[in-house]
């Protein structure tokens, strides 16, 4: 396996810059994560290092190696498309083994036959290996999709957004079986999503990516505790980041239109005025809380439920453990988690605290 770093990417179609000085680097084994909206760059982000597009500026390298002049079947990295790239008049060991027929490899057909039912192994799809893919489902044709990269074995596995067709309890079970997959074959993997909760939950590391621009880099743990900017907060969490107008006033933080004040920490450079970040789990309804509220709805997730607390002008949502005896226009109490408030400047940007 490799290590990938991209210094400086641009790229432009025409008169729309798609990538604008993107630098990120990729550990050998790592599983990283690039996670951003639609149109955020991202798949042209793969194409690039695949290849299959040319930067305009910047340089692309695996383990320090220039690739910018290597072609896409010389870098030896393993696409997984969005959309099945399979054959649908073969059977699934003739589409496992396509890749291996390739003239470049010359492989007898003997070890192409080991390397096919190595990976179909692994993937849970050996019994399906007769079987034309155009009889499949849509999770046994996106393994197949997978087994036709990971037979391979190439230095870096790229994946755009693999798991977005499928159901959610579809999507579940094959997120745990490529994080399986990853760990034990230590490959180099770089996987485009815009689902925060496969960045949150498959990533060693993330890259947020909006509007051709890398935002922010880091753990899940930094992404979601740590967020750079008000956007990565709000692009990671569900149910979503409270996010409040408030000011400051001799040592107190005062929430707009609302009867929340809080003691100010030593927070460096904060504006007069500035916007707050509060996670659902650390708006907490106790009996003796600080803060008066009404619930105005009520989300029932059976692990979870969702409260939305109006106090003044403003609504805040607030994630608590299993169901509630509470009811819509119960009034309620409730404090917030002093230490792991969130501070933005007006732009955006985070005030660290």
């Amino acid at each position: 396996m490799s290590n990938v770093t991209l210094q400086n990417i641009t790229k432009r179609f025409k008169a729309v810059t798609a990538l604008k000085n993107v630098s990120f680097s990729i550990n050998d084994g790592e599983f990283f994560v690039l996670l951003g909206p639609t149109g955020a760059g991202k798949t042209t982000t793969l194409r690039v290092i695949a290849g299959l597009e040319r930067q305009d500026e910047g340089s692309v390298l695996f383990d320090g190696e220039p690739m910018d002049n290597v072609t896409p079947a010389d870098r030896d990295v393993a696409f997984v498309f969005q959309q099945y790239s399979l054959y649908p008049t073969m059977s699934v060991y003739d589409n496992l083994a396509f890749p291996l027929r390739s003239p470049l490899r010359k492989l007898p057909e003997s070890e192409i036959r080991i390397q096919v039912e190595e990976a179909a192994e692994t993937l849970r799809i050996s019994h399906l290996l007769e079987r034309k893919t155009a009889h499949l489902s849509g999770g046994e044709m996106q393994r197949v999709t997978i087994g036709r990269a990971i037979v391979r074995d190439p230095r870096i596995f790229l994946m755009d957004e693999p798991l977005s067709n499928l159901d959610a309890k579809l999507r579940e079970t094959l997120r745990v079986e490529l994080q399986h997959l990853q760990k034990t074959q230590g490959s180099t993997t770089l996987f485009v999503t815009h689902d925060q909760i496969e960045a949150l939950t498959m990533g060693d590391r993330i890259a947020v990516l909006n509007r051709g621009r890398i935002i922010q880099v880091g753990t899940p743990e930094d992404i979601y505790d740590r967020p750079a900017t008000t956007f990565v907060a709000q692009l990671v969490g569900t149910p979503r980041i409270n996010l409040v107008e408030a000011n400051r006033e001799d040592g107190t933080l005062f929430v707009t239109q609302s009867a929340i004040h809080l003691p100010l920490p030593a927070v460096t450079d904060l504006p007069p005025s500035f916007l707050l970040g509060v996670r659902p789990e650390d708006v907490q309804p106790q009996a003796e809380g600080d803060f008066p509220g009404q619930v105005t709805l009520i989300e029932p997730l059976g692990v979870e439920t969702i409260l939305h607390i109006e106090t003044g002008e403003q609504t805040l949502l607030s994630l608590i453990p299993g169901l509630t005896d509470l009811r819509i226009g119960d009034e309620v109490r409730f404090n917030i988690v002093r230490e792991r408030l969130h501070y933005f400047r007006p732009d955006g940007m985070r005030v660290l605290t």
